[in-house]
């Protein structure tokens, strides 16, 4: 295989996309915004790791040699988040990083890291701000982030969460797409996002943060689905889904004490996971 460890395919992946946005796109995203983001990612880490080792808060063997982390959460927080100075994006960098150390319960973090970054910069910054459309709604990139995402789910075995996400989304949407008594152009000019396909498939199933089990994933998911509606429809936020997913997040914590199941450790196969997630 050419990379060890899937996480460096997903890596790959988001580096490509960022390369897609900005080629194809016509982004104002600058390089020097994303370089910003990676370095403040990758020592913030390193920082916050120095010192829980050597206060030994933690046992927690992945921050002491993890670098694939913070680069993942970097580039995501490079494909969603805009600002207009780059002292932002090391915040939002340095918080994604700090809520894996501080938000946690046992050896869990229950923040996806990089949208607790891109809230924190959004609530807490003046220049912030997200742009759910600045994918388009060009088809063949939903079907290349289907298909990335999807090599990557499979592997670790959370098709689950993307499905019970993306059918209980478009559920909802299709109710009241009939209530209101729409054409159907309406309905896939809703769904047919590349943010929301980008989100359903590498944001809201990190498993490290995400519930434990198959049952708490699904109902999770789908609480999140169904938040996201509300707050897109009723609320008129365009960036319901990363919301939506801030604010429930502490639920995996509950979840996880009602269906108890092995925590996912990057390394085991699909067939481990099915088998550790039935014990």
């Amino acid at each position: 295989m050419l990379f060890k460890d899937i996480r460096d395919y997903q890596i790959f992946y988001l580096a490509l996309f960022l390369i897609l946005g900005i080629g194809t796109r016509d982004w104002t995203l600058k390089p020097t915004m994303i370089v910003v983001t990676i370095t403040t990612s990758l020592a913030t880490q390193l920082l916050l790791t120095l010192i829980v080792n050597y206060w030994s808060f933690a046992d927690d063997k992945e921050h002491k040699t993890n670098i694939r982390s913070p680069l993942i959460t970097s580039l995501g927080i490079s494909l969603l988040l805009r600002a207009d100075y780059s002292t932002t994006m090391v915040f939002a960098a340095a918080m994604a990083i700090a809520s894996k150390f501080v938000f946690k319960f046992g050896d869990k973090h229950f923040f996806n890291p990089a949208n607790f970054g891109i809230i924190s910069a959004l609530v807490l910054t003046p220049d912030a701000w997200v742009s759910p459309g600045q994918w388009g709604e060009d088809w063949w990139y939903g079907m290349l982030f289907i298909g990335t995402g999807g090599m990557i789910l499979h592997r670790i075995g959370r098709w689950d969460t993307t499905a019970a996400f993306l059918g209980f989304y478009g559920l909802l949407e299709a109710v009241r797409n009939l209530w209101l008594n729409w054409t159907w152009d309406v309905y896939w000019h809703r769904l047919m996002s590349g943010s929301l396909v980008l989100f359903a498939l590498f944001m809201v199933t990190d498993p490290r943060s995400i519930p434990n089990s198959r049952i708490g994933r699904v109902i999770w998911a789908a609480c999140i689905a169904l938040v996201t509606f509300i707050l897109r429809n009723n609320f008129y936020l365009s960036t319901a889904v990363f919301w939506a997913l801030f604010a429930l997040a502490p639920l995996t914590v509950i979840f996880d004490r009602v269906w108890n199941a092995s925590r996912f450790k990057w390394g085991e196969s699909v067939n481990q996971l099915t088998v550790n997630s039935e014990q």
